[in-house]
């Protein structure tokens, strides 16, 4: 995937986390998937306009014009969203005043769900090589509970089927 939705050499860009290039793959495929759609839809054009003989006419090209327009504005919008995502987890991944961001002394509530799944997961596949003690660690963690919402249950039977 080439990235091209922000200039990832610049020096604010230079110390992407795991979790912050993982928003530049979702941003970037996101604007391919637009550029894409307005590919073919001048190709639709194009052919529609070969068909009623009107292929070297104005029409097509204010239509075409259009279409660059509206990309640009919604990949505009993309990159934008995407800067503000960057910075915004920038701010949230040091910490808060009760430290650095570590489960489960200082959870991250700033993290997506998804996210949260993965920091609980790697904390407990690094806590014991022991299936058993990892599962019933992780059964008696009120915290996980309220922390993962509907990943709780995903976790619990992803360290069972390890038992």
């Amino acid at each position: 995937m080439t990235i091209d939705i922000i200039d990832i050499t610049l020096p604010e860009y230079a110390d992407l986390s795991a979790v912050q290039l993982s928003m530049v793959r979702a941003a970037q495929a996101k604007k391919d998937k637009l550029t894409a759609e307005a590919a073919e839809r001048k190709t639709q054009i194009f052919y529609l306009a070969l068909g009623n003989n009107t292929a070297r006419s104005s029409a097509l090209k204010c239509e075409r014009e259009e279409i660059d327009e509206k990309l640009n504005k919604d990949v505009t919008a993309v990159r934008e969203d995407l800067i503000h995502q960057l910075a915004y987890e920038s701010l949230g991944s040091e910490g808060n005043d009760k430290g650095p961001y570590r489960y489960p002394e200082n959870p991250n509530y700033n993290l997506t769900y998804s996210q949260r799944f993965l920091v609980v997961r790697a904390y407990y596949m690094g806590v014991t090589s022991d299936a058993d003690a990892r599962l019933q660690a992780f059964a008696m963690d009120s915290l996980a509970r309220s922390y993962l919402g509907e990943y709780y249950q995903t976790l619990y039977d992803l360290l069972a089927s390890y038992c």
